[in-house]
C-alpha cells in the first residue's frame, strides 16, 4: 500500500507526519510506503526535526519534494491532506485512491510547545490510520477529528 501525506511546503506538518506513519507502519508491521510532499518546494524546517528527535524519530535526512519529485506520483492508495491550502488545491486521482483531509495548524513561528502539540495530534492520527490498514477498515475524516478531539 502506498500513502502520500501533503501539505503547502512539505517542510513541517507532512514531514513529521511521514515520520509517524512509517514508525507506526514499523511497529505494526505493515507493509507501507510511505511519502510525503508539498504544493511547493522549500526545506524541512530545523523546529520539526527538534520535535520528532524528541520523541525518537528521525526525519533529519528528509527533504522537501513536490509530487513531481515522487515515484509514480498518480499511484497512491490514500492521500492525506493536512492542511487547508493543499486539500484546496490537491490534484484529482484515479478512483482507486481513498482522500483524506484533516487540517492542523501550522506551527512555523510558534513556540517548541505549539510545534509539540501538532507533532503529538499528528502521531495520534497517524497511528489510528496504521491500526484501521491492520484491521483492513481504513478510518475516515470523521473518525479521525473524532480522535483527535478526544486526544486534545
Amino acid at each position: 500500500m502506498r500513502l502520500l501525506v501533503l501539505c503547502t511546503h512539505n517542510s513541517a506538518r507532512s514531514q513529521m507526519a511521514e515520520g509517524w506513519f512509517r514508525h507506526y507502519a514499523d511497529v505494526q508491521g505493515v507493509t507501507l510506503e510511505v511519502h510525503s510532499a508539498g504544493t511547493e518546494k522549500t526545506r524541512v524546517k530545523p523546529d520539526a526535526i527538534t520535535v520528532m528527535h524528541d520523541v525518537g524519530i528521525d526525519i533529519s535526512q528528509h527533504t522537501s519534494k513536490t509530487l513531481w519529485d515522487l515515484p509514480d506520483p498518480w499511484q497512491f492508495d490514500v492521500v492525506i491532506t493536512v492542511c487547508d491550502s493543499a486539500n484546496d488545491t490537491c490534484p484529482s486521482y484515479p478512483a482507486n485512491t481513498t482522500r483524506l483531509h484533516v487540517s492542523f495548524v501550522d506551527p512555523s513561528g510558534g513556540s517548541l510547545e505549539q510545534w509539540r502539540s501538532v507533532r503529538d495530534g499528528l502521531g495520534k492520527m497517524a497511528e489510528h490510520v496504521v491500526k484501521g490498514l491492520t484491521l483492513g477498515n481504513l478510518p475516515d475524516e470523521t473518525e479521525l477529528r473524532r480522535v483527535l478531539e478526544v486526544s486534545a
